[in-house]
This record gives structure tokens, sequence and C-alpha cells, in this order.
């Protein structure tokens, strides 16, 4: 008989290696749980059969996870209202005749876009079909445009609100409001430090982003006002959550409903967009749920392996230093980006994860905090596996957009922005009160 770390070890190398054969990550976590439940039970496979029939009912069930099929379609409906385009001709009118300025815009507006959105792969796609057409047609370097709305899309997944981060504060029972305060402050040194990189670009390759003629100051300030509107939603909906205004799913629902309403007004949503929102919607929330009962299950599996807890106590058994681990688990969320999608790595590996955090002390911090800065950290070092080349996911949305750009470039010039990530990573999860500073001051 195994024991539980290696029964566990089994279960991820049969995970791992149904991914790789491009089984779903659903499906796969769904077989390797029968794999597991079936070698505990000798065959019988009826505690399988009750567990997921529980495991299904209380997740469907959930009322927190209500938030994440509306926060879906607030960003459905931003998306065909035609605001990201709004936002990308607010911030180009600002800075546009920088040198460099029109990327520098495409960032900035997949950052305002994320705050609606909550899921990279969106950002990067609508940001994508907006941005590329006006950087082309100011010759500026595919190279640059590609991979800058590559990693621009990332910020999706950090800038509040994040289904992401609302699946990690269900997993670990932490306030939906205090993790997105917390990732206000991480969200906007991601922004600077693509801004940076894009100005060190331009200036050791000034013909990758050229300067453009400037907009008229009153034509810019209509570009301002118009997006207004979309940044005051942003900040109903976060300050009502964590002023307890009302809870997530309340201020979600508040979000969904002037999106829809500022899109409808403006003019760029009908009826077929409203249709359009709502099935895409849908599809969205069900394969996000797919993934969370099958990560359920597997990890129901693992619980029984014991596998969390024995290597918790291991860990803290060979009294490693805290910071010697934290890298160690962030250089395994590297190489899962290389095969999962960011959703499946939180729902994988936070019930494995957690517990040894908690068991380790970090600059003091509380459980609550050790709590809320862990999760920004994981959901940074998450958010770099959508742009690690050659399997982010974020260079094949955008590569599919602009196919003159080799994907071998794009991964090239997709270099600096994932050296700012790994500073960025590194000053986070070493002053620690970069993300917990908003949360203890509110």
């Amino acid at each position: 008989m195994m024991s539980g770390l290696e029964m566990g070890i089994v279960g991820f190398v049969i995970l791992l290696t149904l991914l790789l054969v491009r089984i779903h990550i659903s499906i796969a976590m769904f077989l390797a749980a029968c794999g597991l439940y079936a070698y505990l039970g000798q065959g019988d496979l009826n505690t399988l059969m009750y567990t997921l029939n529980g495991l299904a009912y209380a997740r469907l069930s959930n009322y927190d996870l209500a938030v994440v099929p509306l926060f879906i379609l607030m960003g459905q409906l931003a998306s065909h209202g035609g605001m990201s385009k709004a936002l990308f001709q607010a911030a180009s009118h600002f800075i546009g005749h920088w040198r460099g300025g029109l990327a520098m815009s495409a960032v900035g507006s997949c950052a305002a876009f994320g705050a609606i959105c909550g899921s990279s792969l969106a950002t990067a796609a609508t940001m994508g079909q907006v941005a590329i057409p006006e950087l082309k047609k100011h010759h500026y370097s595919g190279k640059l445009s590609t991979a800058t709305l590559a990693a621009g899309g990332t910020l999706g997944i950090l800038i509040p609100p994040s289904v992401p981060l609302i699946i990690y504060a269900v997993l670990t029972q932490e306030s939906i409001g205090k993790l997105f305060m917390a990732a206000i402050v991480p969200g906007l040194l991601a922004l600077l430090g693509y801004i940076l990189v894009i100005k060190i670009l331009v200036s050791l390759r000034p013909e990758a982003g050229p300067t453009s003629q400037k907009v008229p100051f009153l034509k810019a300030l209509q570009s301002q006002i118009k997006v207004l509107p979309i940044f005051i939603v942003f900040i109903v909906v976060i300050i009502s959550i964590y002023g307890g205004w009302a809870n997530p799913t309340e201020a979600a629902s508040i979000g969904a409903l002037a999106c829809g309403v500022i899109s409808w007004l403006s003019g760029g949503l009908n009826w077929r967009g409203v249709i359009n929102s709502i099935l895409q919607t849908a599809i969205s929330s069900a394969m996000i749920f797919m993934v969370l009962i099958g990560a359920d299950l597997l990890n129901s599996a693992l619980a029984l392996t014991q596998m969390p807890a024995q290597l918790a106590q291991w860990v803290v058994e060979q009294q490693f230093a805290p910071l010697f681990v934290l890298f160690c688990i962030l250089v395994i969320y590297l190489f899962l980006g290389c095969v999962m999608d960011s959703l499946a790595m939180i729902l994988l590996t936070i019930p494995i994860f957690y517990p040894i955090i908690l068991g380790l002390d970090f600059f003091g911090l509380s459980p609550q905090d050790k709590t809320i800065w862990f999760g920004i950290v994981a959901l940074m070092v998450v958010e770099i596996g959508l742009i690690t080349p050659p399997v982010g996911m974020n260079l094949f949305i955008i590569n599919k957009m602009d196919s003159t750009t080799p994907l071998l470039s794009t991964s090239k010039w997709v270099l600096p922005f994932i050296a700012s990530d790994l500073l960025r990573i590194g000053l986070v999860a070493c002053v620690p009160s970069i993300a917990l500073w908003l949360v203890h001051l509110f």
C-alpha cells in the first residue's frame, strides 16, 4: 500500500499526462480523482458516486459563487457595448503622441477593461481587436504590439474584480473585498512596470514605437469624459463591497446592470449584443463550474490520501527557511503555467500549498494577513503562465489576431515584460505591506 504522499504524486502524474494529450482540465481532474478513489476503495466506486453527488450540489448551490457569472456578464456587456474601444481612444488621445505612447495606451486600456471584465483571456482578446489595427496604422512594430497586448491582457487577472481571486477567496474562506483591495496596488505596479518596459524598448528601438500627431485638447477631454461612467462603476463596485454597503453578489449585480445601461445609452449595445452577452456568460460560467467540480473531486481524493496534511507536516519538520519554501512554490507555479490555465492552477494547488503557508512564519504576519498576501503573490505568478513562451494562452490569442508577426518574435519581445513581473513578485513577496497597505488603511 502506497503512502498518502506517494498516492498524491501518482495522482498528479496521471493528471499531467492527461493534460499533455490535450484532455480538458475538468475531465482530466475527474479521471485522476476516479483513479485515486478506485485505488483507495479497491475497485468499489460507491464512495466516489456519493461524493460527486454531494460536491456538485454544494458547489452549484454556493451563494458566494453567484458573483462569478455576474462579473462575467458585466465584462460581456462592456465588450459588446464598445467600451473597450472608448477606453483605448481615451488613453491614446491622452498619451498617444509620445514615442511608444499608443503601446502604453494599450496597456492602460487593458488595465481599465480588466477592472470591468475580470478575465485575462477576455481582456487580451477584446483589446487586441481594438488596438492592433490602430498600432499597425501608426506603423508600430508587430513584435512590440503583440508582446504589449499579450502582457497587458494579464492585468485582467490582477486588477479587481478578478474571477481567480474570487475563487481563491472562496477556497480560503477569506473576504473577497479585502482581496480586491489588496490587489489594487500590485495591479498599479504591474501597469507602471509595463509602461516602463515599453519606454525602455522604444528608447533602444525608436522605430518600434514611433511618435504620432497630438490630438487637440478639446477632443482629448471629450474622450476622457466619455469613459468617466466606466470608472465610476468600478469605484462603486469596489467601495460598496469593501465598505459593507453590499455583498459581492449584490455589487456585481449593480455593476452588470450599470454596464448594460451605459452601453445601451451610448448606442454601442443592441438586443443582439445583450443576447450574445448572456450566451457567452452562460458558456464561460459552465466551463468554470465544470473545472470547479473537477477540482473539488480531485481535492477530496487527495484529502482521503492525507497528502496535503502529510506534505505540510513534512515541510514544517524540515525547518526550511519560509522564503525558500515560498520560492519553491512559486517555481512550481511557473512550471504548471506551461500546461494549465490560471483557474485550474488556483483550484488544484491552493488546497495543498495553503496549509503549508499557514504553518510557516512570514514576517510575523497574522493568519488573515498571510492568506491575503499569499493570494496576491500566487495570483501574480499565475498570470506569468499566460505569457510564458512557448505555450502562454495570451500569446496564442494575440498571435491569431496578427498573423503577420511570428509567434517566436512575440515570445522574444514579451521577455522584458516577464522580467518586470518577476521583479514585482519579488518585491511584493519580500515586502507584504505593499499588498496589505490598503487593507489595513481602510
